[in-house]
């Protein structure tokens, strides 16, 4: 049985003059990060590996995720082609994980992870928001293998506001 994580980065900011990657998170952003953050302690399963993309907005959401999660930096990983917005890299990566490995959350971006989400869960939604969350369960025993597993979870930060 493997089970996955999708959590997409927190609402950035655009106020500052930078690179796409560089963008730091925003006021809502931080806080919804919290919201979800201290959510998740009750809900989730121990996870195995976290990797995450290298934009700052996503290592930032992250940080303050996992800090409520107690997950130790040694199961984190930055991943530089989970830097992706079609969702195809993303897929190479999960795919690739040790079948060792049986919880794994990734922290990304949209449009790829909405689409991740559609294509791998049995519960269709219109839109990863920023800070949302989602589980799926697979009944396999290696990454390769999966394809449509069940939603175990969805949380979206405006639920919890």
């Amino acid at each position: 049985m493997k089970t996955l994580y999708l959590i997409r980065h927190a609402k950035s900011s655009w106020e500052f003059d930078i690179s796409d990657d560089e963008r730091p998170l925003n006021t809502r952003g931080l806080n919804d990060a919290e919201l979800i953050g201290e959510e998740l302690k009750s809900l989730i399963k121990p996870i195995d590996k976290v990797l995450c993309s290298p934009a700052k907005r996503t290592r930032m959401t992250a940080s303050i995720i996992l800090k409520h999660l107690e997950i130790p930096e040694t199961k984190f990983s930055i991943v530089p082609d989970l830097y992706d917005f079609s969702g195809n890299q993303v897929m190479d990566e999960i795919k690739k994980c040790d079948a060792a490995i049986d919880t794994l959350m990734v922290f990304g971006h949209n449009h790829g992870f909405t689409s991740i989400v559609n294509f791998l869960g049995n519960k269709r939604i219109d839109n990863l928001p920023t800070s949302g969350v989602v589980a799926i369960e697979f009944d396999v025993k290696e990454w390769q293998d999966i394809s449509v597993g069940n939603t175990l979870l969805t949380l979206f930060p405006k639920s919890l506001r």
